[in-house]
């Protein structure tokens, strides 16, 4: 059930009353400041925990390749 434009319009002007018109501009930033911010942390979490689990393969890698070479050399 979709709230006609009638109730659209009602709850508007009820919005501006309350907050007036200069607050309502400020707060829209403030909310999209807000989006961005954590949309960037979200960006940096990922990117972080991705440079952890190539340094944790990389180590891993390592760990494998002297394995590997002290069973040659043991064998030998």
């Amino acid at each position: 059930m979709m709230p006609s434009l009638q109730q659209l319009l009602i709850v508007l002007l009820i919005i501006i009353v309350l907050f007036g018109a200069k607050k309502i501009p400020e707060l829209a930033k403030g909310l999209g400041s807000g989006i961005k911010n954590f949309k960037k942390a979200v960006k940096e979490d990922e990117e972080e925990e991705n440079k952890s689990m190539q340094s944790t393969s990389i180590e891993q890698d390592k760990k494998e390749t002297t394995t590997n070479a002290t069973n040659e050399t043991t064998k030998a």
